[in-house]
């Protein structure tokens, strides 16, 4: 993708709120595209998750290493580089990865919302 494309991309609203919501993810939890397409008020719109993380590169400073699939597995090729690096930067932020999937009950964004209200911080 050329630069201008990127910057007809960042420029589109729908493409906009899908990196709003993938730069909230906080450390240490993880969210799958279906989820960050709702949440950016888009449901049922989990490929344009993909297509928008793909569009934006390494530059964007994205946090792309905490979208799965919503099964919580790493949705690049099993051994892979890319499926690598995922791999060893959720680790890093505390996130267990077995067998090359996220329990989603316990490290998914916001999904158990009674312990995230009552944490202790």
């Amino acid at each position: 993708m050329t630069q201008a494309q990127r910057k007809k991309t960042a420029l589109n609203p729908e493409h906009a709120a899908i990196r709003r919501v993938i730069a909230a993810i906080p450390r240490g939890c993880v969210a799958s595209y279906g989820e960050i397409a709702s949440r950016a008020g888009l449901p049922r719109r989990a490929r344009l998750v993909g297509r928008v993380l793909s569009d934006a590169g390494e530059g964007a400073g994205l946090p792309w290493h905490r979208v799965l699939r919503a099964d919580g597995k790493i949705a690049l090729v099993p051994g892979s580089r890319g499926y690598r690096e995922q791999r060893q930067r959720l680790i890093a932020e505390g996130v267990a990865v077995l067998k090359g999937r996220v329990n989603l009950a316990r490290f998914g964004w916001q999904r158990n919302l009674d312990a995230e209200l009552w944490a202790m911080r």
